[in-house]
């Protein structure tokens, strides 16, 4: 709420990960108990997300699963992933993907390149994602089903993704705001609220996915939230769990990436924010009118506020942006036609 998001969609990358109908119910059901923000979930494609053996994909999409990914995980076996793709065909939801192919990433937990090298640090090479990519986009050839690329971070991810486009595939994809601001450079010293799945990349990276939303290639900014506890952060680099929690600054990590820079204007970036994720996942929301529910985030776009992971209310503390000045505050966060979140605490 304090984020300013009025909606939600919960990554089934949970212990134990949301994969049948029961687990989705829940979720909802603490959902509206809480009342705080729409909740809508995703379900695992594969039991445990080991991907092996499909998830019970027919009856979490009658519970009201919106998509389903192994988010975390790409399902390795393309033969798998060919059949999760046609199930989700035959209830008209879309297919989420972390491209990752196991074989490239390995134990890496940075970029592969010079910094890796120097650091001595395991890296991951691109071709991990671009190479999963590559393949689902054949496969998507195949089905013609609705098919989401998870978080993208390369130059390469970018160029296939404008290929599939070009063809009218049914291809979407999202970026995050981690891989538009922060390098592999960020983790020279060791600092594991830097490490992230996918990894931190280059500013030739950087600077492809900023020409891709400036394109209009780019369907969604997500937050790619990862929220951990401070004790499993302070663990070596190596062995401390991916993640970064920025879901309370994600909005004006956005304005200093995109707006300020000029690569959007405040409708684009709203839109991206909104209206189009919500075409991903097939709901209709985003968009104000006449009939429609009062979901409506109020911005003073000239605020400038510093990050203070101390006054979070997420519970977790592991963002990469504390001290950062940033703009854009959120003042107050309408749901359903209610006040839940009001800045000056009314």
């Amino acid at each position: 709420m304090a984020a300013g998001f009025t909606s939600v969609v919960c990554m089934p990358n949970t212990n134990p990960p949301i994969e049948s109908e029961t687990d989705v119910e829940y979720i909802h059901r603490k959902g509206r108990k809480t009342r705080k923000t729409h909740v809508y979930t995703m379900g695992a494609i594969t039991k445990q997300r080991e991907g092996t053996e499909l998830a019970e994909m027919g009856f979490m999409a009658e519970a009201g699963a919106v998509g389903f990914t192994d988010d975390g995980n790409g399902v390795q076996d393309p033969a798998v992933m060919l059949r999760a793709l046609k199930y989700a065909a035959m209830f008209d939801v879309v297919i989420a993907q972390h491209c990752q192919d196991s074989g490239f990433a390995s134990n890496g937990v940075m970029n592969a390149g010079y910094y890796s090298t120097i650091l001595g640090l395991p890296g991951i090479d691109k071709l991990a994602e671009e190479s999963m990519l590559w393949r689902d986009i054949q496969l998507i050839r195949k089905t013609h089903v609705r098919y989401h690329a998870q978080h993208i971070s390369t130059a390469g991810s970018v160029e296939l993704i404008r290929a599939a486009k070009k063809d009218s595939l049914p291809i979407t994809c999202e970026v995050t705001p981690h891989h538009l601001l922060l390098t592999e450079d960020c983790c020279a010293e060791y600092d594991t609220n830097y490490k992230v799945n996918p990894p931190l990349r280059t500013s030739k990276d950087i600077e492809a996915l900023k020409e891709a939303i400036a394109e209009g290639l780019v369907d969604a900014l997500a937050t790619d939230h990862g929220p951990h506890l401070q004790s499993e952060k302070e663990l070596e680099f190596l062995t401390a769990p991916f993640g970064i929690a920025s879901l309370e600054c994600a909005l004006g990590l956005y304005v200093k990436a995109l707006i300020e820079p000029g690569i959007l204007d405040w409708p684009g970036l709203v839109e991206l924010m909104t209206a189009k994720p919500a075409k991903i996942i097939g709901v209709d929301k985003g968009t104000l009118g006449k009939g429609r529910q009062g979901d409506v985030t109020i911005i003073d776009p000239a605020a400038q506020y510093k990050v203070d992971v101390d006054k979070f209310r997420s519970k977790s503390r592991n963002c990469p942006y504390h001290g950062w000045t940033l703009k854009a505050r959120v003042e107050k966060t309408i749901v359903g036609g209610e006040i839940r979140f009001s800045a000056d605490g009314t």
